[in-house]
C-alpha cells in the first residue's frame, strides 16, 4: 500500500466515523425533548463515542508506523535482488553434480599379514622386498586433487560433433570421479609400506614410479585402468569425455611404460 492508497483510506474511515456521530447527535436532540428517561441513553452513547475515538487514533498510529516503515521494506527489497542476481551469476559456475568426495582405498585392509615361511627367514624377506626409500618431498606438496569443474558455456563452446550427447552433469561427474582416482594413487605413493597390505604393494610400486618420472613429478594423475566408474568408465562415453576435457585443457596424456597415464591440469 502507498501513502495516497493509506490516505485515502483513512480519509474514508474518518468521513465514515463523522457520518455516524453526526446521526448519533440528531438522536440525542431527539431524545432531548424527554431528559429524565434519556440520562442512561446519553451516558452508553458518550462511552460509545469515546471508544470510537480510541479506535480512530489507534488506526492513525498504525498506518503511520506502517508508512514509516515501506522504505525500510524497499531497501530489502532491493538488496534481496542484488544477491539474488550474485547467487545466479554464481550458479553459471558450480555444476548441478557435486556429490561428496569418496576414497575407496582402504588401505588398513590385511594389514600385517606375513607368511609362516616369512618369519622363519628374515633375511630373504629384507633381500626380497626391500623398501624402496621415500619420495622426495615437493616443495609444496600435492595437496588435494582438483576438482575444476566445466561450466555450461564451455561445453556449448564445443562443436556439436565434439560435445555428442555429453551433458553438463556426466562431465562433472566424470571429473569428480577423475580427482577420486588421483587420490587413491596419491595415498598409494605416499603411504609406507607398513601401512599397506600385501596386494597392494605391487601397485604401490608401479605407481612411485611413475611418479617420479619428470612428466608426472609434482602432479596429480590417474591410470586408464583406473576409469571403472561410477560415473566414468573405459567405453566410448569415457573416451569422449576424455576428449572434450582435453580439449579444455583439463587434462593432458602421456605414455609411461605400457600404461597411459591421465594428468589433472589447472585451467588456463
Amino acid at each position: 500500500m502507498d501513502l495516497k492508497q493509506a490516505g485515502s483510506s483513512l480519509d474514508s474511515l474518518i468521513s465514515s466515523f463523522n457520518t455516524r456521530i453526526a446521526e448519533l447527535q440528531e438522536l440525542v436532540i431527539a431524545r432531548n425533548m424527554y431528559p429524565a428517561s434519556s440520562v442512561t441513553d446519553l451516558s452508553a452513547i458518550d462511552a460509545a463515542l469515546k471508544g470510537m475515538e480510541l479506535q480512530v487514533q489507534t488506526i492513525k498510529d498504525r498506518l503511520h508506523e506502517e508508512t514509516e516503515a515501506i522504505p525500510k521494506a524497499k531497501k530489502l527489497i532491493a538488496a534481496s535482488l542484488r544477491q539474488q542476481k550474485k547467487l545466479q551469476s554464481m550458479s553459471v559456475y558450480a555444476p548441478s553434480y557435486l556429490p561428496e568426495r569418496t576414497t575407496t582405498l582402504n588401505l588398513d585392509a590385511d594389514r600385517g599379514s606375513v607368511p609362516q615361511a616369512s618369519r622363519q627367514q628374515p633375511h630373504l624377506e629384507s633381500s626380497k622386498f626391500e623398501e624402496p626409500a621415500a619420495l622426495p618431498k615437493e616443495k609444496k606438496g600435492r595437496g588435494s586433487p582438483p576438482l575444476w569443474f566445466i561450466t555450461a558455456g564451455e561445453l556449448d563452446s564445443l562443436s556439436s560433433y565434439m560435445r555428442g550427447r555429453l551433458t553438463l552433469e556426466k562431465v562433472n561427474a566424470a571429473i569428480h570421479d577423475m580427482a577420486t582416482y588421483a587420490e587413491a594413487n596419491a595415498q598409494l605413493v605416499a603411504a609406507p609400506k607398513k601401512k599397506l597390505a600385501e596386494n597392494l604393494w605391487e601397485r604401490a610400486l608401479e605407481l612411485r614410479d611413475i611418479a617420479t618420472t619428470e612428466a608426472i613429478k609434482g602432479k596429480h594423475f590417474f591410470l586408464e585402468t583406473d576409469m571403472k566408474g561410477p560415473s566414468l568408465k573405459l567405453d566410448n562415453t569415457g573416451k569422449a569425455i576424455l576428449t572434450v576435457l582435453r580439449h579444455l585443457g583439463r587434462i593432458s596424456e602421456t605414455r609411461i611404460g605400457h600404461h597411459r597415464v591421465i594428468i589433472l591440469l589447472k585451467p588456463q
